[in-house]
């Protein structure tokens, strides 16, 4: 079995690879420049498809979506916006799991994979629409539909929080010092962004040792 995993960077989607590796799925792993300002997620998403065994691990270039946008749209591609320490619609890039989602179904059709995996939880769905459990059943319908095929998309994180999905983490044996989650790009995480904020709670509600250095 094949499965096609959309990999961050960050813990959650780590986790949803670790998940589909357990299930017995062969990992071809797909990340994504679309312009952003944290460019050291990818160096962490190709160290984790490393770790995982991935048979393949592509970085696809959507940066158009940088231009497509334009400026104040979003802080996490435009440098020129305010980071916000705590969520707003500034952090939103408009769409983009569904992008994403989009370019992995081609990806997944020319492979005759069976599934496609990513990792929104518990904690997204509160503010990210495409990260909801609704939208999971109707875009994998789609992607059915699109292919004529039993391709589905597996989402198996939406019913948990961020701190469930790090204890999880530990349980699969997921190498968490290998993750990021910070907006901002760097050698350390900046310890200030929403994400990194979201982090850091989520290593204390957790009871696990959290091994990010922060730069505050």
């Amino acid at each position: 079995m094949k499965a096609v995993c959309l990999l961050s960077g960050g813990p959650d989607s780590a986790v949803a690879a670790a998940l589909a590796k357990r299930e017995g799925y062969e990992l071809y792993c797909l990340s994504f420049n679309y312009g952003q300002l944290a460019t050291r997620e990818l160096e962490s998403a190709k160290k984790i498809a490393r770790a995982l065994g991935a048979r393949e691990h592509r970085v696809v270039d959507i940066s158009f979506l940088k231009d497509l946008y334009g400026p104040g749209v979003t802080a996490l591609i435009d440098s020129s916006m305010r980071m916000p320490e705590k969520f707003d619609t500034s952090i939103i890039v408009p769409f983009r799991n569904g992008v994403m989602l989009a370019i992995a179904a081609a990806y997944a059709s020319s492979l005759g994979a069976e599934a496609i995996f990513y990792g929104p939880q518990l904690d997204d769905a509160k503010f990210y629409p495409d990260c909801r459990e609704e939208f999971v059943r109707a875009i994998s319908k789609a992607i059915s539909l699109g292919t004529e095929s039993k391709l589905q998309v597996k989402s198996p994180l939406t019913g948990m929080t961020k701190a469930e999905v790090l204890k999880l983490a530990v349980k699969l044996g997921v190498p968490l010092e290998l993750t990021w989650s910070c907006y901002r790009d760097g050698e350390i995480h900046c310890g200030k962004c929403e994400s990194c904020r979201n982090r850091k709670k989520a290593f204390q509600a957790a009871g696990i040792e959290d091994p990010t250095q922060y730069a505050e």
